[in-house]
């Protein structure tokens, strides 16, 4: 079985990554509270928005040069790139809890935001950025990139 179309399909996930990340930060700066039933803690979000960038430099320097590295520093790279990729998707699934029904006296509503009424959207794009980083580490496991 050719590896072609896996390179092609982790290329492309590659670039939606890149939107997801930068589009998660630009909805959760768009507001003072940012969107769901809470304020989220600026830890979280920093640390979505730093491994998510950082994942995505690293990774895309590891799929356009890691053919020129010796082949332990691609494979340092490569792994150092998906830990990046798995700390974004754990923390913005993480964010993304913040749309879970609460119950109890002194719950509240939900925000809605300037982009989405609830979290459709963002569940749409931290999903598929869970599915994006899965077939990532199975590309990187079977050196399909």
């Amino acid at each position: 079985m050719s590896q072609e179309p896996t390179a092609v399909i982790v290329y492309v996930l590659t670039a939606l990554a890149a939107v997801v990340v930068v589009l998660t930060r630009l909805r959760l700066r768009a507001s003072a509270r940012g969107a769901g039933r809470l304020e989220i803690a600026r830890g979280p979000v920093g640390l979505h928005t730093v491994a998510g960038a950082s994942a995505l430099v690293v990774w895309t320097v590891f799929l356009v040069a890691g053919d020129r590295f010796a082949e332990g520093a691609a494979t340092l790279v490569g792994l150092v790139a998906l830990v990046g990729w798995w700390v974004t998707v754990v923390a913005g699934l993480l964010i993304l809890m913040r749309w879970l029904p609460v119950r109890g006296k002194h719950a509240s509503e939900g925000a809605s935001d300037a982009w989405s009424e609830g979290p459709a959207l963002s569940l749409l794009a931290h999903v598929g950025l869970l599915v994006g980083v899965v077939v990532f580490t199975y590309a990187y496991l079977v050196k399909a990139v």
